[in-house]
């Protein structure tokens, strides 16, 4: 499937997280709005839920606090910050317009539309984290934007509501409190949160190092620490008359959250959201959210619905546009963030509820502000969605590999080399590589080299705004060398191949991010890389590049095209020749889509005619009745097995057709039962041939190498690699393992980590 294919193709996901938020709301709703539960629902039953309610909230608040980190306040992130902030004070400017003229309240006041303004400006932070981790964006640039922008969002909007409910008494009509009262309830909160600072980590500090991991806490230390809690988060509501949500939430943000206790509550906060809390709140909701109450036939109860509705998204949107101006952002990005920060949740319909209790507002106002807090998050999977096809459009998540190239296109492959001893097994390397002379195949010969602090010292500043040129006499009397080498082989010997130079200098850590970023901007299909150790002419191992051999497995792991690994073991000490037969090579082939890239190689290779070319399929023997067999056949029956194999004996059947039937590669089978048989068999070819090709792994139940990862030697070479790259095996075959490209990720195709921003 190409990748016009795959930005068709629709994701469910956005569908199922929409279905599902949109089916709790929708069975809260109706039960509580039967006519004879609600009749039949006495006052303390309805009590009695409205405290689980509140409760609930109040360790909501808590766990929205402790997921803040109060470095925050001295580091703050000036992206997440301005989008924010712009979204929020436009947002919050432009409610407070035009809430006087929707008579929400029974009467009237600045403080009230101050109030209302200060619930609609607002993020539903953990209910936006959910949707984007459900989705899969959270690990992309604009899912972590989005989460840390709607965290900092939740910050200021609660800490001005905090602010205002200290100058502010809702309860007495929104009129402003003395000023006794506003200096005991500063105090007070000064103290619990110095409390909440400093002493409350040193119990939880004592705790934990009383109670290590994987040892159940006590039980005296846990109702210990719960009290101590309870009393801090406590002392300004009981001494003060300060709203518990907003103590707990403040007192959250400076507790300390690493350690053994924090995650144990956190933890078990959430999982009574997901099995007590969510259910029973959307049942409060709907109870107390009473629809024979609403204004419907009153055109101006559906003109708050819209306009309050379209003041949340025009404000967050605007918002958010002339931030993304100001940081050179898309302008599809700045959209799609406003409609996103735009969300609304518990906390938010919660106060709705409040306020009609407090009778603030009558029950119609608060059914509006209800449905428009619902409306926010109904139109959220879509916009992923929309991020997901744009991210799509500009990432390149076609297959770039040999199966899937087209013969009619020029092949493009990355050469890796360490130094110079690695020139001929290049050249060798691009010789048997070459297949027909049309079209061309262009391979970038790749120099890694470390950037060490001498290497740096020579660094000068080159052509270019970003560019850097090095002056380290040996590094270019080097790269002289192996250009030269190179050239003059291709100039000489080689038609239809085309070389350009390219210099990987980095450190070791970032080496493979560029090599890759290469990869994909020169959309290679191919990128080669010497094994970290490099046989000696004496047989023993150069151990130089030791190194390396995390640059290879983090290459392998987020390539975007194929990769193979070169065991150079003799390749590069012959010269090979298009008018002699002087190497002798096999592919063995299993099973597995990496096994299908190995033969896909191996068919340019055997269109050289100075290499004798051999398969040796592994076929598994199911007419047998040991164990092994009976365990095949039990396999067998599994789809993916199946598709497997069918997908291998499609792809094979079309190989031998093209080069086996017509003479130009020899074949065998090999009948097999264990991993143990595998081992023995590749063990009596040694020997026989002087390159193996053979694919890195991804085979599916193969009975074949089960087992064998237990004692590799090097995982990232593939059980059937590391046994042909074993020391104690030919010293005279090398060996080419080669992984095919890995779609990587839940989105079909796309990166978790994509980036769009």
């Amino acid at each position: 499937m190409d990748s016009n294919d795959k930005d068709t193709v629709k994701d469910p996901r956005c569908t199922q997280v929409t279905v599902m938020k949109v089916a709790n709301i929708a069975v809260g709703f109706s039960l509580s709005n039967l006519p004879f539960l609600r009749n039949n629902f006495s006052d303390d039953a309805n009590m009695a839920l409205g405290y689980v309610a509140e409760f609930g909230m109040i360790c909501h608040m808590f766990v929205i606090g402790l997921q803040i980190d109060p470095a925050i306040f001295t580091r703050l992130p000036v992206r997440e910050v301005k989008v924010a902030g712009t979204g929020l004070l436009l947002t919050f400017l432009l409610s407070l317009f035009i809430t006087p003229f929707l008579h929400l309240s029974y009467e009237p006041s600045i403080e009230f539309d101050v109030f209302i303004s200060l619930i609609i400006c607002g993020t539903a932070s953990p209910l936006l984290t959910r949707i984007i981790n459900d989705l899969k964006i959270g690990k992309s640039d604009i899912g972590r934007f989005l989460i840390s922008t709607a965290v900092i969002s939740d910050l200021i909007s609660l800490l001005v509501f905090t602010i205002g409910y200290i100058i502010f008494d809702p309860v007495d009509g929104f009129t402003v409190r003395t000023v006794g009262e506003i200096l005991l309830m500063l105090g007070v909160l000064v103290v619990q949160t110095v409390l909440a600072a400093k002493c409350i980590p040193l119990l939880m500090r004592w705790v934990d190092s009383q109670n290590p991991p994987g040892k159940l806490m006590k039980g005296s230390h846990l109702i210990v620490s719960l009290a101590s809690l309870v009393l801090v988060c406590s002392l300004s509501p009981l001494i003060a008359r300060f709203n518990m949500m907003l103590s707990v939430f403040l007192a959250g943000i400076v507790m300390p959250r690493d350690g053994r206790l924090s995650k144990l509550l956190t933890g078990k906060v959430k999982y009574f959201f997901g099995l007590l809390f969510f259910p029973a709140f959307m049942f409060w909701v709907g109870f107390e959210v009473d629809f024979a109450l609403f204004d419907a036939g009153n055109w101006l109860t559906w003109a708050s619905v819209l306009l309050l509705f379209v003041t949340i998204l025009v404000g967050k949107v605007v918002g958010c546009l002339i931030s993304g101006v100001m940081l050179g952002f898309h302008w599809q990005d700045s959209v799609a963030s406003g409609l996103l920060l735009g969300i609304k949740g518990h906390f938010h319909i919660f106060m709705a509820i409040l306020a009609k209790q407090r009778n603030i507002i009558s029950p119609s106002d608060s059914v509006v502000m209800v449905m428009v807090s619902f409306l926010t998050f109904i139109y959220a999977p879509m916009v992923v969605k929309n991020i997901i096809e744009r991210a799509r459009k500009r990432s390149p998540t076609q297959r770039m590999a040999f199966q899937w190239h087209d013969p009619s296109n020029e092949l493009r492959m990355i050469l890796c080399l360490h130094g110079p001893e690695n020139i001929q097994s290049a050249i060798n390397f691009m010789e048997i590589s070459q297949g027909p002379t049309q079209p061309s195949m262009m391979v970038y010969v790749n120099d890694m080299i470390e950037l060490t602090d001498t290497a740096a010292s020579t660094l000068v500043r080159g052509e270019g705004v970003d560019a850097m040129a090095i002056t380290d006499e040996g590094i270019l009397e080097m790269r002289e060398n192996i250009t030269n080498t190179i050239n003059n082989h291709v100039r000489d010997h080689s038609e239809g191949i085309e070389v350009k130079r390219l210099l990987t200098l980095c450190p070791l850590a970032t080496m493979h991010h560029d090599i890759c970023v290469l990869a994909e901007d020169l959309l290679a299909s191919l990128i080669i890389l010497p094994f970290h150790k490099n046989q000696q002419q004496d047989g023993t191992f150069n151990t130089s590049y030791l190194e390396f051999r995390s640059v290879n497995r983090k290459v392998l792991r987020h390539a975007p095209c194929s990769v193979g690994v070169l065991v150079d073991r003799g390749l590069g000490s012959i010269q090979l020749s298009r008018s002699t037969k002087c190497m002798n090579a096999a592919i063995i082939f299993i099973a597995g889509k990496d096994d299908r890239e190995a033969l896909s190689y191996a068919g340019r290779v055997a269109r050289h005619p100075g290499v004798k070319l051999t398969i040796i399929r592994f076929l598994l023997d199911t007419n047998g009745d040991n164990v092994s067999s009976r365990i095949t056949r039990a396999r067998a029956k599994t789809t993916e097995y199946e598709d497997e194999l069918k997908q291998d004996d499609e792809f094979f059947a079309e190989f031998y057709d093209k080069h086996v039937a017509t003479g130009h590669v020899a074949y065998m089978e090999k009948y097999l039962s264990n991993s143990g048989e595998t081992y023995s068999t590749i063990k009596s070819l040694e020997g026989e041939y002087g390159l193996f090709i053979v694919g890195r792994g991804a085979r599916v139940n193969s009975t074949l190498t089960a087992g064998m990862n237990d004692w590799e030697a090097c995982p990232e070479l593939g059980p059937i690699g590391d046994i042909l790259s074993a020391t104690d095996f030919s010293t005279t075959a090398s060996v080419l393992i080669i992984q095919q490209h890995k779609l990587r990720g839940k989105l079909q195709g796309l990166h978790e980590e994509f980036s769009i921003m």
